[in-house]
């Protein structure tokens, strides 16, 4: 697991702000994620001093994207009437049942999902459209990369779907790519540029000039796909966070 540093005495303040010693950092680096939760990942060695010197730096900024991710109504409640997965280009209309968990695709309408769980157990149903979703991206993503992998002569020993919260995909040295189940709310584009950018890790495990040459080689407008990747959390509901 990586290490974690509370930076703030406040029970409050210390729920919501984490911060991440990644042995991959190079540099401090902080991302507001929706709810307002803060994440600081910080490079082994970086002392308590400095993290917070940086925060206070970056406070103002910090504090506006908190703002602007509520204000944009990025976090919601209860389980969702549509189901909108831009990244296969499939909007799902959700109906509910009480019964046994079962998730599953109306047979008379493929864009039609029928949920049968206990109703007033909202988390027993978001688990289960969760479960289902998981599903579903691993088949989807799992073919995509594929894909992707062919076209530009990548090598990777399997994929697995996850639901992160810091990370919207990684790969290990072995070469796993882990995917996060949250990209099906992505555009079809900036989904292939993570894929790409996980398939390159299967060469330089950094973020080296090489790195990154080699991801430029592939898509030559990575810059904006990556900076639409970190907003990405704005297209993600809030019931895939409880």
């Amino acid at each position: 697991m990586p290490a974690q540093l509370q930076l703030f005495e406040s029970r409050d303040e210390s729920a919501r702000w984490t911060v991440r010693v990644s042995h991959r950092a190079r540099r401090l680096s902080v991302r507001v994620y929706p709810g307002g939760r803060v994440e600081v990942v910080a490079p082994p060695g970086a002392s308590p001093a400095t993290v917070q010197r940086f925060v206070g730096t970056h406070r103002q900024w910090i504090d506006r994207r908190i703002e602007d991710l509520s204000s944009e109504g990025i976090v919601e409640g209860g389980p969702p009437a549509t189901l909108q997965l831009a990244a296969i280009g499939r909007n799902f209309t959700v109906d509910y049942e009480h019964g046994a968990t079962r998730v599953w695709i109306d047979e008379h309408d493929p864009l039609r999902l029928r949920v049968r769980a206990p109703l007033r157990d909202q988390r027993a149903v978001g688990q289960a459209l969760r479960r289902w979703l998981a599903e579903l991206a691993h088949e989807e993503l799992g073919r995509q990369l594929e894909r992707v992998a062919a076209d530009g002569g990548f090598r990777y020993a399997r994929v697995q779907i996850r639901r992160q919260r810091t990370r919207w995909g990684s790969c290990s040295v072995s070469g796993t790519i882990s995917l996060n189940v949250c990209l099906m709310f992505l555009a079809p584009a900036v989904v292939r540029y993570l894929l790409l950018h996980e398939l390159c890790h299967t060469k330089h495990m950094n973020h080296s000039q090489r790195f990154w040459s080699l991801v430029q080689a592939h898509e030559p407008d990575y810059q904006r796909l990556d900076r639409e990747l970190l907003r990405g959390w704005q297209c993600v509901p809030g019931w895939m966070f409880q």
